[in-house]
């Protein structure tokens, strides 16, 4: 389920919550975070996503397990273990009447950091938005406030940086930018966790992903192993003439024929000793069944994702 890594920054161990109604939230959650990684975590509306943060920024209490943030622990050394984490909301609370530059300090203060104009102005110039320092809050675009909750969030100078579902309700050229600004975070060496609803986002920017369905963490995986394991290829087969029918021969191979009879679309695992495509193909030549050109799809991590909650249902 989780690999081991040598001095997390952030380790999860054996985590679960329950409310006072009965309720579970989340269930023997294992996971280890390294430095400076990007880690996507996935699920549908109330798998645990969001309950897991809460858990982990101490905005919640834990039912049972232990979570430590660079080695402090979050219930026992809670100001220390909060002091390494920044968090961007989903929503975009703040002060409309501010201005981006006393935001950013103001924040700065509440983790007990002393003045360090060097500080914001760094923060405020990685993100874009030195030149609006001056502006009210009421007068930026969308974009230009998650930014701010983004600055806000690292005006301490946090080393682990959650963001929760920082695109959501957003247009696809903010999603794009917020991505750069993903990157470039990175760059520093903060570490990123993210939750997130797009699957783009996650196989975009993600190093590892981890799918959490019901409350319970049921795969953790490298993006590229993940795809690499569980993806799917089709291949279709684009027909000179209309077929009829699929020859009764081909009914051991997963084959389905377009609406126009026209193409000819054959699933197989990417890593079967054999994928059967040579013995296809012979099998279609034998039928007299001719072709004007082939083409291959790899899975997407959206159907990979959607396919693994499924299973776990």
């Amino acid at each position: 389920m989780t690999e081991t890594i040598n001095d997390p920054i952030l380790s999860i161990k054996h985590v679960g919550k329950t409310y006072e109604g009965g309720f579970t939230a989340l269930k023997d959650v294992n996971l280890d975070i390294a430095k400076g990684e990007i880690f996507a975590l996935l699920g549908p509306n109330g798998a645990g996503k969001t309950t897991l943060i809460s858990l982990v920024c101490g905005l919640a209490r834990l039912s049972e397990g232990t979570i430590h943030v660079d080695g402090h622990d979050v219930t026992k050394d809670f100001r220390k273990a909060r002091a390494k984490i920044g968090l961007v909301p989903q929503e975009l609370t703040t002060d409309a009447f501010e201005t981006v530059w006393n935001t950013v300090s103001f924040s700065r203060g509440l983790f007990g950091k002393p003045k360090d104009p060097a500080v914001i102005e760094r923060v405020l110039r990685s993100l874009t938005l030195y030149d609006k320092k001056d502006n009210k809050l009421r007068t930026l675009s969308g974009g230009m406030k998650r930014r701010v909750l983004i600055a806000k969030a690292l005006s301490h100078e946090p080393e682990v940086l959650f963001l929760d579902e920082p695109t959501a309700g957003v247009d696809v050229a903010l999603r794009r930018e917020m991505w750069n600004v993903v990157g470039d975070l990175r760059k520093t060496g903060v570490t990123v966790i993210l939750t997130t609803h797009y699957i783009e986002e996650a196989e975009m920017m993600a190093d590892r992903i981890g799918v959490i369905s019901k409350g319970r963490l049921i795969l953790v995986e490298k993006k590229d192993e993940l795809m690499r394991k569980l993806g799917h290829k089709e291949l279709t087969i684009k027909l000179q003439e209309p077929l009829d029918q699929i020859p009764d021969n081909l009914s051991g191979y997963e084959l389905e024929l377009s609406p126009d009879r026209m193409d000819l679309t054959y699933s197989y695992d990417t890593h079967a000793e054999r994928t059967g495509i040579a013995s296809l193909m012979r099998l279609l030549a034998e039928d007299g069944v001719r072709f004007r050109d082939i083409a291959t799809k790899q899975s997407s991590l959206e159907e990979i994702f959607v396919g693994l909650v499924e299973e776990k249902a």
